[in-house]
């Protein structure tokens, strides 16, 4: 059974930066994707980054060039750097991870990111 944990959200001013770590504990499986998405109050989950085992990224336009995603495979562990956040970051932050061969997709239980104004 494979269980996602992540860590590091808290509240930052805007402008600032904050690092999100997700650490994956069982076989996620080969090839596979891990990332992170958002869902603020009222709104849809989105995906923010991705990154395959191939090393592959993915980012939305909203946080493009301010947000590096990266991951330890012998960790297996995937995290997530951002900078000048802005108060429309604020949201529930979820780590995600698929199992591309397999079709099986795990979710964390996330954690809160507040960005003040």
């Amino acid at each position: 059974q494979v269980q996602l944990v992540e860590s590091g959200g808290g509240l930052v001013q805007s402008g600032g930066s904050l690092g999100l770590s997700c650490a994956a504990s069982g076989n996620i499986g080969s090839p596979n994707t891990m990332g992170w998405y958002r869902q603020a109050p009222g709104k849809q989950r989105e995906a923010v980054a991705t990154m395959n085992s191939g090393g592959s990224t993915d980012y939305a336009d909203s946080v493009k060039g301010r947000s590096t995603i990266s991951r330890d495979n012998a960790k297996r562990t995937v995290y997530l750097q951002m900078s000048s956040l802005k108060p429309e970051d604020t949201a529930v932050y979820y780590c995600h991870a698929y199992d591309s061969r397999r079709r099986i997709g795990y979710w964390g239980q996330g954690t809160q990111v507040t960005v003040s104004s």
